[in-house]
């Protein structure tokens, strides 16, 4: 059963949350914070895709999103969240999103949202007005793309605090002239900060 999850979207749903439980172990010797991490079954997945490159993962991701959230199917266009981490060799949001192309036959578009300028990685951020001081203005419309009165579905591999989709919900709704924005992350974090 898929989470449902707020904002200035019309719909958004998480498909479970990353974690059942973390237990911390203490540092290790080179000074990291170690922990011992339940992960849901979709939380693994995900873990496997986004830290280990293990791209065998990708069907029963988009299984699990088809399986989860109904209507996928009736959306003009499948949208990415930018990457955080453009270093990444493989982005899972991208990978996720051409695998749901292949199940849907939905357009997935993976550069309709640019970022405008670079942001931190906002998991070290934890006051959320801090958060959204960070990503004011921080998204823009690609305009090869004409997405006025389309429906979308933006893609996200994690949802926090939910400040990074109601920056490019908000870039769609007005520069884009989208009719209707659903949102889709596949994981939420227990936490909201």
């Amino acid at each position: 059963m898929a989470i449902k999850i707020d904002g200035n979207w019309k719909k958004g749903f998480s498909l479970d949350l990353h974690t059942e439980s973390s237990e911390f172990l203490g540092v290790d010797p080179s000074g990291h914070d170690r922990f011992k991490t339940k992960r849901t079954e979709v939380g693994e997945l995900v873990y496997l895709l986004k830290y280990q490159s293990d791209l065998s993962v990708l069907p029963e991701i988009a299984s699990a999103v088809l399986k989860r959230l109904r209507g996928v199917e009736k959306m003009d266009y499948l949208v990415a969240v930018p990457p955080s981490n453009i270093a990444r060799p493989h982005q899972p949001v991208f990978l996720v999103g051409q695998e749901l192309e292949k199940a849907t036959k939905v357009p997935f578009l993976k550069d309709a949202i640019l970022k405008s300028k670079p942001t931190p990685q906002l998991k070290s951020i934890t006051d959320p007005d801090e958060r959204e001081r960070v990503l004011a203005d921080a998204f823009t419309i690609n305009m090869n793309y004409d997405l006025s009165g389309c429906r979308v579905l933006v893609i996200d591999d994690l949802y926090r605090s939910g400040a990074t989709l109601r920056a490019v919900t908000s870039v769609l709704c007005g520069a884009g002239k989208v009719a209707d924005v659903f949102v889709l992350t596949l994981t939420k974090t227990r936490s909201n900060r």
